[in-house]
């Protein structure tokens, strides 16, 4: 599924947290690719492994109490997991820049918002004279709709939607190939979440800027995304074009993911949620993860290892019914 020619492969990715005596199995041999100026969709619960899989890209997970067991990360031709901790640097913020998830935490509250955008400026440039940064940061506070001359105010000063825009603008400084955003709407009202989406995609559009974008929520994938990859315990369970994915669901987790959303148009009078909870993921279970709560396992799901299959051109699904139906 991942090759190299593409601008971004993630291939076979795995990852343990150690809790006390337990390890925990976050991330386990992972694969994607990503087109350049193409947006990618994490989808899953809470716990899935997706913000995971997003540190391990940058290479800033927290050692201890992650591990990096294995795996490879190319980007435009270049192995990441391969560079040093100081070519690494350089790469982060410049090449690829994160939206955390939650503004509040992402600013420090020290420093004004201006100058928190200049350091970044200034670390990836150090040539760059202080007045030239402070233009800069004027232009990219005014990219992304706030007031240029408020780059001098802290982020108490700024409403929850301002500072995701302030954290949008810090991830753009370097007009990065690649951004991660880590469900950058979720602490956000209805009506400032679509105009933070519009923005990103505006943004994107600009400068050919490819995303990965992080969300439990599938109307921001239809909005945003142009492929799909469906997380659950830490696999990625079915891959395809956001179009294949919606018209042609194929994995029993990714239907259970859509019977659970309400319709305006149906008659329907409850929603149809999915039953159980996902498994430990310090003790997972063998053969498919999602068995316990699949209407339609069988006994081979419960024992046989279920192996990403391509069910139809560049739609890849893992489970044993698919696997048996194709």
């Amino acid at each position: 599924m991942a090759e190299k020619n593409q601008f971004l492969s993630v291939r076979g990715i795995t990852v343990e947290y150690t809790q006390g005596k337990n390890i925990v199995h976050a991330v386990n041999d992972v694969s994607f690719d990503l087109e350049k100026g193409k947006t990618l969709g994490l989808v899953g619960e809470t716990g899935a492994g997706k913000t995971t899989i997003a540190k391990t890209i940058l290479r800033i997970l927290p050692v201890p109490p992650a591990r990096f067991k294995g795996g490879e990360v190319w980007l435009d031709g270049k192995n990441l997991t391969a560079l040093s901790e100081e070519e690494m640097r350089k790469v982060r913020g410049n090449q690829i820049a994160m939206i955390f998830q939650d503004p509040m935490t992402a600013l420090n509250p020290l420093m004004t918002v201006g100058d928190q955008i200049v350091e970044v400026l200034q670390i990836h440039n150090p040539h760059m004279k202080m007045e030239e940064a402070v233009g800069r940061t004027k232009e990219l506070l005014e990219m992304v709709g706030i007031v240029g001359e408020r780059y001098k105010e802290y982020p108490h000063q700024f409403s929850g939607g301002m500072k995701q825009r302030v954290v949008i603008a810090m991830a753009l400084a370097c007009s990065p190939d690649l951004i991660l955003a880590d469900e950058p709407t979720t602490a956000l009202d209805v009506t400032i979440q679509a105009q933070v989406l519009d923005l990103i995609k505006e943004l994107q559009t600009k400068q050919n800027t490819s995303m990965i974008l992080i969300t439990h929520d599938l109307g921001v994938v239809a909005e945003t995304c142009d492929t799909v990859a469906v997380v659950y315990a830490g696999e990625v369970v079915e891959y395809a074009s956001k179009e294949d994915l919606f018209r042609h669901t194929k994995h029993p987790y990714t239907k259970g993911l859509f019977n659970s959303i309400p319709s305006l148009t149906g008659d329907e009078t409850r929603l149809t949620p999915i039953p159980g909870l996902p498994p430990d993921p310090t003790h997972l279970p063998e053969g498919c993860r999602f068995a316990k709560r699949c209407p339609y396992a069988t006994k081979g799901c419960f024992h046989m290892e279920v192996p990403m299959k391509e069910v139809a051109p560049g739609h890849y699904c893992r489970c044993l019914r698919e696997t048996e139906e194709g």
